[in-house]
This record gives C-alpha cells, structure tokens and sequence, in this order.
C-alpha cells in the first residue's frame, strides 16, 4: 500500500492543516508559559488513556482510572481499566523519554515488549548465562533462600530457551519435540503465523520518511493513518495515537506536552474516522486535533482560573504551610481524595480534610463519605 499525497487531495487538506497547525501552536506556547502547565501535562495522561478506550469502543472513567493509578481501587478493577492504565503508563514512559525515542526501533522494541533486531538494540546471547555449581562449590548451597534461587535460575533458563525458539536461534535438532502451535489456542490470540507484528510495524516505520518531508500535522496524521491501516499490533492497538504525539513532540510541534490527540478523536464521528474515502479520514484526524487543541486551551483557562483563586486561599500564610503543595497536586489529577492527599502530603486523613475545607475546593461526588474533590 503506497501512501502518497497527489497535488488534488493536498490543496483539499491545507484549509483543515492550517487550523491544525495553529491551534497547536497556541496550545504548546499556553502550556509552556502557563504556571500551570505541569498539571496540565499530567492530568493529559488520564484523560487521553480513557480516550483512547472510548475510541475503541469502550467506556472507562477518568474517577476510576486516578483511584486505580493511586492503588486505591473502589472495586475490583475491570479489563478495561487494566488497558486504561497500561496506556496511562504508556504515555507517561514517552514523556520521560527523548523525543524520538518511541520512533526508534528501540523505543518500539520497549513499548511493544518484542525483541528489536538491527540498529540501536543490543546482540541477544545465544545461550543463557547460567552458572553450573560444582561439589567443591558449596558454600551457600545450605542458605536460606538456596531453593528460591534455585527455582528463579529454573525459570530464566526456561524462558532464554523459549525465547532463542521464538527468534530462531535455537538448532532444529533442540526443538523438533516442541509443536508448532498451540493447542490451547484455537482463536490464535496468543500467536499467529500470518500476523507478523514485526514485519508490519518495519512496514509502518518505512511510512516515517515520507511524513518527515511534509509539515509535522500533516506527517502526523499520515503516520496515524498508515497505523490504523497497517494495524501492526492486535493487543495495543491504541500505541498509534501515543505515537503521534511522540511524532508531534519529535518535530518540535508540541514539545511542552504530550498531546492528547485521543482526546479530540474522540469528538469526531465514528462515521467519519472510519469512512472508506482515505481523503475524509485524513481531514477527521486534522479536525481531531484542532479539536484536542481547542478543549486544552479550554482547560487551561480552567485550570488558571482555579489556581488563581486557591492562591488567594493561602497568600500570606506560613512558609511551611501544606497548601500549596496541595494546590499543586489538585491541578494535577482529575480529582483527588482525602487517602491520596494524606498519602502525597505525608499527613493524617484528618488534616488531610482540613487542608481541603481551607483551600475551598468544590466536593464533586456528594455523599457524605467516601468523598472526592477535583476542578471541573
């Protein structure tokens, strides 16, 4: 599949990357000169994972993924909290990294959890390094944790082997006894022959240079396009738009935040990111992102606003007062509870409480227990 820009479809497009082009503009130089800019990078996390989720199809709150992410679930954490999370994680790993780290094949090797092979990954040992004790060795052999050990050295044995399978590097004659499929996979989830991840993300990564000689939107959403048609990952298919916005971060485009780019993609209809007419699906991921620019300087306005007004809370107070630590951390979570602010400040939930009856955030769930207070 080649995918090119004609001189038709590029005239079509420039109205949609103009706006796109702009509206990140502003947002990334809001972000970056905005006191609270930090918050707003952080809370992006939550809101783009269940983003993402809702993009899929399916629905997870941003309340239970900052409980969940805090180790304070309400309930038992469902399937897709536990996806919600893993891209929380996700994204939170792109922005501790270099810019172009998550294009790279190493990054891709990391975030994809394979084994990357050729430029910037290192040489995988053959054989595992196991070391074999002799009689005259015996000196901890009798300690405490010797069958603990024992049992660890058992399963990195185990699972060098499997993988020097997996990559080919082990002799035919060692795996002749091993089949070649498995028998308690019969919908092909676990492995599938015909879908070779590898070879179809090195399809998606040769997409990278015709998107670096465009502008960085337009590159932008030609690489999520070229995802979302490739489909080179069956369990993480929700790695494209992160990788847009490492894309969009790499370019220079948006470098004081990760943008959310699930979170506008969300505001465009379904009928329009996933119609046959690849011009039409192109101008949805454009708008997308006109549109995750526009919500970010909503929120930032918000967020100003509400820092503003908890500064006029504790202006004048001690040096050593807890609240504008507690300011800080409100602005970045979606909500926050007494367990996590008495967890962060390293106080009593009693003072934790006191601390929140003196900044004056508003109460969002309204019960009288189990309550949560966030800036909506």
């Amino acid at each position: 599949m080649r995918y090119d820009i004609d001189g038709a479809m590029l005239q079509s497009l420039l109205p949609s990357v103009a706006a796109a082009e702009d509206g990140l503009a502003r947002l990334d130089e809001r972000v970056l000169r905005s006191p609270v800019g930090e918050g707003f990078a952080e809370r992006s996390h939550f809101f783009d994972a269940a983003g993402a989720l809702w993009v899929a199809g399916e629905l997870v709150h941003v309340e239970d993924l900052v409980l969940h992410d805090a180790h304070m679930d309400s309930r038992a954490p469902s399937h897709e909290l536990t996806i919600a999370h893993s891209v929380l994680r996700t994204r939170r790993r792109i922005w501790t990294g270099e810019p172009a780290w998550a294009l790279g094949v190493s990054g891709l090797a990391t975030l994809t959890a394979t084994i990357g092979e050729g430029e910037g990954t290192a040489q995988v040992s053959k054989s595992p390094a196991i070391v074999v004790k002799t009689d005259d060795e015996d000196g901890d052999e009798d300690g405490p944790l010797a069958a603990e050990m024992a049992e660890i050295d058992a399963l990195l044995a185990r699972s060098q082997k499997l993988i020097d399978i997996h990559t080919g590097k082990v002799p035919a004659v060692e795996t002749a006894a091993i089949p070649a499929k498995r028998n308690d996979d019969p919908l092909g989830l676990l492995g599938d022959e015909e879908w070779d991840e590898e070879q179809r993300l090195a399809e998606w990564r040769g997409v990278l240079p015709l998107a670096d000689s465009l502008p960085p939107v337009l590159g932008a959403v030609i690489l999520f396009e070229a995802w979302d048609r490739i489909e080179p990952l069956r369990r993480q298919h929700w790695l494209g738009g992160l990788l847009v916005a490492s894309y969009l971060r790499a370019r220079g485009k948006v470098a004081s935040h990760l943008f959310s780019f699930y979170g506008g993609l969300k505001l465009v209809r379904h009928e329009r990111r996933r119609a046959r007419d690849r011009a039409t699906r192109l101008q949805a991921f454009l708008e997308a992102m006109h549109l995750g620019a526009a919500a970010g300087l909503k929120e930032i306005d918000r967020l100003s606003l509400a820092r503003t007004q908890m500064e006029l809370r504790y202006r004048g107070r001690r040096s050593n007062s807890s609240l504008p630590d507690l300011a800080d951390f409100i602005l970045s979570r979606p909500m926050v509870s007494a367990a996590m602010i008495a967890r962060h400040l390293r106080i009593t939930p009693r003072g934790a409480l006191n601390l929140v009856n003196e900044i004056g955030i508003r109460e969002i769930t309204g019960r009288g227990r189990y309550r949560a207070w966030g800036i909506i």
